[in-house]
């Protein structure tokens, strides 16, 4: 029988298996591992989308690790409306943030003035921000409400050992020595994936030498929605706003140095962040926990096997220059979603390779673009070569001076001038 004929005859297979599913089968549709945003995200878009699909999700951590992460993620206006369409979008507004402007400078550490190269107005269309800077408590509580809603279980504090694929399911064991079985595993389970290494699925990775320090701030006098990019030698220094009067900041140093300050005593801490920071919002405090993360490229050479594929850090890390990681994992959600519901509604196997082809090639030249931009950026900027700096501002001054193409730019950033968007980035439901 050839490939065409196989495909056919697990097609028909999958139709009566699931026409034969009652409720409490133990044959999950879809099983999701990793109960970070991206996880749920997926798991809420394909079962709000297909109710009678059965779609669980597993999470190493214990069930009340997510409380603890005091981090916040820029959330681009694509991504905004997915929330709204997922039914979450109006839990979290009231916490996030609108970046109203942008500005970059590029500059020394120890030089008086920052001359500002690069300002962008912060709305794609009127009264839309291109941007929010939402809390990830409250983006995750939201999420996992809508899980509550939808039925969706969550299994806490058990992690993947080993899984195996035939032509029907995957069969997934669990820390404790239980097993599930699904149609489609995925994988949400971060940049260091344990199931995208049993997938067999290599990596093109590289290490920066660089870590990410991220901490909150809070500054005497309002930030009015600006976001700041200080393109500084050691690596980049961004300033997002937050509410009442707070900002997150991602501070880029080398790792020994990131190591260095996140272990120093908040004297030496805060006047090393004055320096970069500057006087502009008045007196400054760092506010809880402060921590660094190393910083590297990571693309998955694939990102689908049969009955199996990877979504948001499992199949890309990349540099936070461009504020986009968190809004890559969802451009994959929403990539995802579209493919298995459509599939689902013509009676087609979504764990097929043949289904999942379809969202590899949705995503992965987006992925590898994004991934190769963030890392030129990051060698363009993250060094204090003077003929490069007299060239690289020479780029952004000129830029500066084009409203259009700082509107395609600004366009890019928001995820809304993309041809090929999945409906849930553009508003519309699968």
């Amino acid at each position: 029988m050839n490939s065409h004929g196989r495909n056919r005859q697990q097609d028909a297979l999958y139709r009566a298996g699931r026409d034969s599913k009652t409720q409490g089968s133990a044959m999950l549709d879809m099983l999701v591992v990793g109960g970070g945003y991206v996880g749920l995200a997926a798991a809420v878009a394909v079962k709000q989308a297909a109710p009678h699909l059965d779609v669980m999700i597993v999470e190493a951590a214990p069930e009340t690790a997510w409380k603890k992460d005091m981090r916040a993620s820029a959330i681009i206006a694509a991504a905004s409306k997915m929330l709204d369409v997922l039914g979450v979008w109006n839990e979290i507004a009231p916490e996030a943030e609108p970046i109203t402007r942008m500005v970059v400078t590029d500059s020394r550490t120890g030089d008086p003035v920052r001359p500002v190269f690069l300002t962008f107005d912060g709305e794609v269309a009127e009264g839309q921000p291109f941007a929010h800077m939402v809390p990830n408590l409250t983006m995750v509580g939201a999420l996992r409400g809508a899980c509550e809603r939808l039925g969706i279980p969550i299994k806490h504090g058990l992690s993947a050992t080993v899984f195996a694929t035939d032509d029907n399911k995957t069969t997934l064991t669990l820390s404790d020595g239980s097993t599930l079985e699904t149609r489609l595993l995925v994988a949400c389970d971060g940049v260091r994936s344990k199931l995208r290494d049993m997938a067999g699925i290599k990596t093109v990775n590289w290490d920066y030498g660089q870590s990410g320090i991220v901490v909150t701030v809070e500054h005497e006098r309002p930030h009015g929605g600006c976001a700041e990019e200080h393109f500084l030698p050691s690596g980049p220094f961004a300033i997002l706003p937050l509410k009442n009067n707070r900002s997150s900041l991602v501070w880029t140093e080398r790792t020994s140095d990131a190591e260095r300050l996140v272990a120093s005593d908040d004297l030496v801490f805060e006047e090393e962040l004055e320096r970069r920071f500057g006087h502009k919002l008045g007196a400054l405090h760092a506010i809880g926990e402060r921590r660094a993360f190393p910083l590297g490229l990571t693309l998955a050479r694939a990102f689908v096997a049969p009955r199996f594929a990877l979504a948001g850090d499992a199949a890309h890390g990349i540099h936070p220059i461009s504020g986009q990681g968190l809004n890559l994992g969802f451009k994959d959600v929403a990539a995802l979603a579209e493919t298995i519901v459509e599939a689902d509604r013509l009676g087609l196997d979504i764990g097929s390779i043949n289904t999942l082809e379809r969202y590899q090639t949705w995503r992965r030249f987006d992925t590898f673009r994004m991934g190769v931009t963030t890392d030129v950026l990051n060698r363009l900027f993250s060094n204090d070569n003077t003929p490069l700096r007299i060239a690289r501002d020479f780029g952004l001054g000129i830029v500066d001076r084009l409203p259009s193409l700082k509107s395609f730019f600004i366009g890019q950033a928001a995820g809304t001038t993309a041809k090929d968007n999945p409906r849930l980035l553009t508003g519309e439901a699968i």
